[in-house]
């Protein structure tokens, strides 16, 4: 009996492996100038692996939304130089405030001449912010993945059966 090895050989032309040792150097070469531009004393720009964030404080609706759109502006072009793309749809937009305002609280940003999406909240690293940053739906989804952890604990422990009781407090620990 005989087996043939078939290997699959693909050329990468871009890119880094996820979890490769080689990933953090890249990002400071690709992507870290992109934290060194330019921007308003309204707006930070906040990066971990592939995702940015963009902060921007404002006295108005409308002024927030023209100091945003002129950052994402300039990301977009640096982008371009750099030979990178932003996706519109995954990017998202999130109007935060423990105000009640009077004027008009829809705005519009833009990435790649698109409107980009408007949120009540949005997850980002492991964190679920709302729009009034009451953490409501942040507890809603940690409670709920606890939920699940012990549901799936009590299958595993049963009198007679399953996981001992030391191995169940280590976990739960």
């Amino acid at each position: 009996m005989t087996t043939n090895n078939v290997s699959v050989k693909r050329r990468i032309t871009k890119g880094c492996p996820q979890g490769s040792c080689c990933g953090p150097g890249f990002w400071n070469v690709l992507y870290n100038s992109s934290l060194n531009l330019d921007l308003t004393s309204h707006s930070k720009a906040i990066a971990f692996a592939d995702d940015l964030m963009i902060l921007t404080r404002g006295d108005s609706v409308v002024g927030t939304e023209n100091y945003t759109n002129l950052e994402i502006r300039k990301i977009q072009e640096w982008a371009i130089n750099n030979k990178r793309t932003f996706s519109e749809n995954k990017s998202k937009v999130m109007f935060m405030t423990r105000r009640r305002r009077r004027e008009k609280k829809e705005i519009e940003m833009y990435v790649n001449n698109k409107t980009l999406q408007k949120v009540n909240s949005l997850k980002y690293l492991g964190i679920v912010f709302d729009s009034k940053l009451l953490f409501r739906k942040h507890i809603n989804y940690i409670q709920e993945k606890c939920l699940k952890l012990i549901f799936v604990l009590s299958r595993s422990a049963k009198i007679t059966w399953g996981l001992k009781h030391g191995a169940l407090k280590t976990i739960y620990t």
